[in-house]
């Protein structure tokens, strides 16, 4: 039986129902329900699907990343968007970051068998959000202020099980 794996890091509760608000409202003003299917998160490796039997060798490869670093901040900073006409996306946008773009690069030393572009963001309306409505809704989101920081010091591997379950994390191990 196959199962979907993904890596991400995910910002405090407080964090993630602020964001909450913004997908409520994708959804009931602009029919965008499946924006409230997953916790808001940031993305350091897509989506991948896998025999359940080699969940060990994901799990193996996951603590090979290396993160031997500090915590660091990352600051969200208002809403962007991919104007992709078939799946449009609105986002809270992440400020460009080194630490991040570096954990991005530590965790795909370790699962690089993806042609994946990395594009910091933490979704807030996609999938079932029409052309028309992500028109729509990007008139006010464009221009919505949202500004926020948290401080990243784990990484975190999930697995779906009819809902996206955290099934380890790796904490960042340097010390000053």
């Amino acid at each position: 039986m196959k199962k979907m794996y993904f890596i991400a890091i995910y910002p405090p509760e407080e964090i993630i129902e602020e964001i909450r608000t913004f997908k409520k409202d994708l959804a009931f003003s602009y029919g965008n329900s499946k924006a409230l299917k997953n916790e808001a998160h940031i993305t350091l490796f897509p989506p991948f699907s896998r025999e359940l039997e080699l969940e060990e060798d994901i799990h193996i490869a996951f603590q090979k990343i290396d993160t031997n670093l500090l915590p660091f901040e990352i600051e969200l900073n208002g809403f962007g968007s991919f104007p992709n006409p078939q799946n449009p996306v609105i986002f809270v946008h992440p400020e460009n970051n080194t630490h991040l773009t570096d954990l991005y690069n530590r965790v795909k030393q370790q699962f690089n068998f993806s042609k994946y572009s990395f594009t910091p963001h933490v979704t807030v309306g996609y999938r079932d959000l029409t052309w028309e409505n992500y028109l729509k809704a990007w008139e006010k989101y464009e221009h919505t202020e949202y500004k926020t920081k948290f401080l990243v010091s784990k990484i975190l591997l999930l697995r779906h099980d009819g809902k996206w379950v955290p099934i380890a994390e790796k904490a960042f191990t340097e010390v000053q």
